[in-house]
């Protein structure tokens, strides 16, 4: 059985965080454990309210999962503080834990900050270096590379500065620009390629990011190389949000039970 494991946040509405990651990982077929490193009160509309867990605690999850279970492949989700960042990256490294998937959660869908300003260096120096692959939208690739991303030129140089933080592949997703076509960038260091899906209509969708990651964290526990996680994983975002969920008032939860 591969094993699979998601270090995030919980979502009370289970539309993102460790929920989905776990729905996903169940859905591709692997085994799914999860590091838990902050309580969130959330549903479709926002995010209410934010608890970190303190960094040794998330530190002792990871030992009592790593130390027995083990890990084919690791995820990160929201991390919030710059000495759970710290510690995860540590525990990480004395495991052999590398190559993991990295979705650098900034700001939440509706706005709110998921992680605090000084744990910014710390994603882009600690976990970075060990990513197989990072997964930013184009906000969070804004902030990182400090400076605003208006089209797909932009964003293949976004990929490119990012690509120099140490990861192995980048994969920065379009969804945010306007327009009636999608446009993803993955970039390894020689080869970009770019996907250019249509747009799926709708007023907003919960969860895309932390589902993209975990699907592609699931393919790599399968065995599966980088650029067949992405696809896999693509695939089986466009028909989750296709078949989403009619739920709450506000943005529509993914199904994510569809056949991956």
């Amino acid at each position: 059985m591969r094993r699979a494991l998601t270090i995030a946040g919980s979502d009370s509405g289970g539309g993102a965080g460790i929920q989905a990651d776990l729905k996903t990982f169940t859905t591709f077929g692997v085994y799914g454990m999860s590091v838990v490193t902050a309580i969130t009160a959330q549903n479709t509309v926002g995010l209410q309210r934010i608890e970190p867990l303190p960094p040794d605690l998330v530190a002792a999850q990871l030992i009592s999962v790593l130390g027995d279970i083990g890990v084919d492949t690791a995820k990160t989700g929201m991390l919030f503080k710059r000495e759970t960042i710290e510690i995860v990256t540590q525990v990480l490294d004395e495991f052999g834990t590398k190559k993991i998937v990295v979705d650098p959660l900034i700001k939440a869908g509706t706005g709110e900050a998921l992680l605090e300003g000084d744990a910014l260096e710390a994603l882009k120096t600690l976990l970075f270096p060990i990513a197989r692959v990072v997964t930013p939208n184009l906000e969070e690739a804004a902030t990182l590379c400090g400076e605003p991303i208006s089209d797909l030129a932009s964003m293949k140089e976004a990929a490119k500065r990012i690509k120099e933080f140490g990861p192995e592949y980048v994969l920065l997703k379009g969804g945010h620009l306007p327009g009636t076509h999608v446009f993803d960038v993955i970039y390894d260091g020689s080869k970009m390629e770019v996907k250019d899906t249509l747009r799926i209509p709708g007023e907003g969708f919960h969860g895309i990011g932390c589902t993209m990651s975990a699907a592609i964290t699931a393919g790599l526990a399968k065995g599966q190389d980088v650029r067949e996680a992405i696809e896999a994983a693509h695939r089986y975002l466009l028909s989750s949000i296709r078949n989403s969920f009619r739920l709450g008032k506000g943005r529509r939860p993914l199904n994510h039970f569809v056949r991956p």
